[in-house]
């Protein structure tokens, strides 16, 4: 554990927090691995937020697109990811409407596709059922995959 002192540790948050986004819990934990105390703590993470280095609605609609976007995550996903960081409910709410509601279908459509092709399994219930667990594994909802799989 390195020690640094206030000063220091501004600038360095400042680079941590301008190279991606961060949540208040990710710096805070930095902060405090680098050896300060509560009270520089708070004040440097209040000062990030004056500056616009640190804010957390902008994070989590960075966070739920890249998620959606690079891992074709569900929503579902997402939003245990996003509160596991500690981020409030108003700004996961934030962070999923920012996914578009068609790219979303599509993106789920093209993973039962290509699950479907994957599996051995002849058409029925079952190899439906094998997909419908892969999506929902993957934080699709449950009513949107079984819409999508014709199964209403």
């Amino acid at each position: 554990m390195t020690i640094l002192d206030p000063l220091k540790a501004i600038e360095k948050a400042r680079s941590y927090c301008a190279f991606q986004e961060r949540c208040h819990s990710e710096l805070k934990e930095k902060l405090y691995g680098w050896g300060l105390h509560k009270k520089d703590v708070e004040e440097i993470m209040s000062q990030l937020v004056t500056e616009g280095f640190l804010n957390e609605e902008r994070f989590a609609i960075a966070y739920a697109g890249g998620k959606f976007r690079i891992k074709h995550w569900g929503k579902e996903k997402i939003r245990q990811s996003l509160k596991l960081k500690k981020v409030s409910d108003y700004c996961i709410k934030r962070g999923l409407d920012e996914i578009d509601k068609r790219d979303y279908r599509k993106v789920a459509t093209e993973l039962i596709n290509k699950k479907s092709k994957e599996l051995k399994e002849p058409e029925g219930w079952k190899k439906n059922y094998k997909i419908a667990q892969y999506l929902i594994s993957r934080g699709f909802e449950n009513d949107l995959v079984w819409e999508l799989l014709g199964q209403d």
